[in-house]
C-alpha cells in the first residue's frame, strides 16, 4: 500500500502489504494463499472484511466452474455478501471514514452508460461484480470498493446481518418489482435463504398474506416463524387458483414456476429470482388472458439504505438465518454446508 494513494488515521496502524485469501483454483479446488493487499484508487475505501455470507452462486462456481457465460478460467476469490471496517481511504475520500463499520454493495457500474443514467445501474453492460469472473470477491482479509458503495451501519446491526444485506437486497428488489404493498397477497416458491428473506421483505412492505411453498417440511416450519403466514408442501398442496397479487419464484424449479404463474390473479405480477434451467415452458395463454406482468430479477439498485433501516428497526431479522460459522481456512467446508440437513446460511470470517 503506497502512501500516495491511501490515507490512514491516527490510532490505526498502517495497512499490511499482504493478506490471506481463500482462492478457487479450479472447479472443486480451494486453497488459502497470501496475496498483495489491493491498491486503492482515489475514490475507493479499503475494507477489512469482517463477515462474508455464502451464496448459491459461490457454491455453483465451486461445483461447476461456471454460471452461464461466466467461466472460472483463472484463480478466483469467491464471496460477495460482506461487511467490514474501513481501514484506509483513497486520496479523494474523507479520512473521517476510517474506522467506520460498513456493509458493502459489491458492484461497480460504469455510471456513464444509458442504463446507469436511467438509474438501472444493475443492468450496466460493463458492471464489475464481486466473485463474478474475472472480478475477485471477499473471501479475503481486505477488499476495495468505491466509497459510496460502502454504507455505514449502526452498532445495533451485527457484522453478519450487515453482510446479508446483499441477499436481503435481492428480496427487496423482488418485492419492488412485484409491487408488494400493504394488503398484498403473495406466493413465494422456495423456502431457502432467499425465499425466507423475500417473505420477510414482503411482510415489511405490508403484505397481509404470504404463502411459501417448498418440499422440505423443516424449512416450511422455519419460514412460518420468520415471515410467512401460510406454508404449502410443493409435493402435495396445489397452489393454482390461489388468486394472489404476486408470485415470486426463489426456487428455479420449472414446475414451481408454471404452477406459481397459475396462482396469480388477473393483472398480477410474476417475478423470477431463482436460478434454474435456461429455458422453461410457460402457460402463455394464461399470462395473456389475464394480462399478467412477468419479470426477471438481476441483482438490485439503491437498496442498501432501506435494508439497513429495516434491520435497525427490527422489521427484518437476518441473524436468525445463520446456521454455520467458518474460518477462512474452512471456506471450502462453508461452501458444502448448505447440503447438510437444517442448514440455511453459512458465514465465513476472513479474520479468523
Amino acid at each position: 500500500m503506497t502512501t500516495s494513494t491511501a490515507q490512514t488515521a491516527a490510532g490505526y496502524s498502517a495497512t499490511p502489504k499482504t493478506m490471506r485469501a481463500s482462492v478457487l483454483k479450479r472447479q472443486g479446488d480451494m486453497a488459502v494463499e497470501t496475496l498483495e493487499v489491493p491498491q486503492l484508487e482515489p475514490d475507493q475505501v479499503l475494507v477489512q472484511v469482517a463477515a462474508v455470507g455464502v451464496c448459491g452462486s459461490d457454491v455453483h462456481y465451486y461445483e461447476y466452474g461456471r454460471i452461464g457465460d461466466y467461466v472460472v478460467d483463472h484463480p478466483l476469490i469467491l464471496g460477495h455478501e460482506l461487511s467490514g471496517r474501513i481501514a484506509a481511504v483513497g486520496s479523494a475520500v474523507d479520512a473521517a471514514r476510517i474506522g467506520k463499520r460498513v456493509a458493502v454493495e459489491p458492484q461497480r457500474p460504469c455510471r456513464k452508460c444509458k442504463q446507469c443514467k436511467a438509474g438501472r445501474y444493475n443492468l450496466c453492460p460493463d458492471i464489475e461484480f464481486y466473485a463474478t469472473p474475472p472480478i475477485d470477491g471477499a473471501f479475503a482479509e481486505y477488499v476495495t470498493i468505491q466509497s459510496d458503495f460502502a454504507y455505514d451501519i449502526p452498532d445495533s446491526v451485527s457484522d453478519e446481518a450487515a453482510a446479508l444485506i446483499e441477499p436481503l437486497s435481492v428480496g427487496l428488489w423482488a418485492c419492488e418489482r412485484a409491487d408488494i404493498r400493504p394488503g398484498s397477497r403473495v406466493l413465494i416458491a422456495g423456502a431457502g435463504p432467499i425465499g425466507i428473506i423475500a417473505a420477510q421483505a414482503a411482510r415489511a412492505f405490508g403484505a397481509s398474506e404470504i404463502y411459501i411453498s417448498d418440499i422440505a417440511e423443516d424449512r416450511l416450519a422455519f419460514a412460518l416463524e420468520h415471515g410467512a403466514t401460510h406454508a404449502l408442501n410443493a409435493r402435495t398442496d396445489n397452489v393454482e387458483g390461489l388468486d394472489v397479487d404476486a408470485f415470486i419464484d426463489a426456487s428455479g424449479a420449472p414446475q414451481a414456476v408454471r404452477s406459481g404463474i397459475k396462482a396469480v390473479g388477473p393483472a398480477g405480477k410474476v417475478v423470477l429470482v431463482g436460478l434454474g434451467a435456461d429455458d422453461v415452458e410457460l402457460p402463455v395463454s394464461y399470462i395473456q388472458n389475464r394480462e399478467i406482468w412477468l419479470s426477471g430479477v438481476f441483482r438490485y439498485t439503491n437498496t442498501w439504505p432501506l435494508a439497513i433501516q429495516l434491520i435497525a428497526d427490527g422489521k427484518v431479522d437476518l441473524d436468525v438465518l445463520i446456521t454455520g460459522k467458518f474460518t477462512l481456512a474452512e471456506s471450502e467446508e462453508a461452501l458444502k454446508a448448505g447440503k447438510q440437513p437444517g442448514q440455511l446460511k453459512a458465514v465465513v470470517y476472513p479474520g479468523r
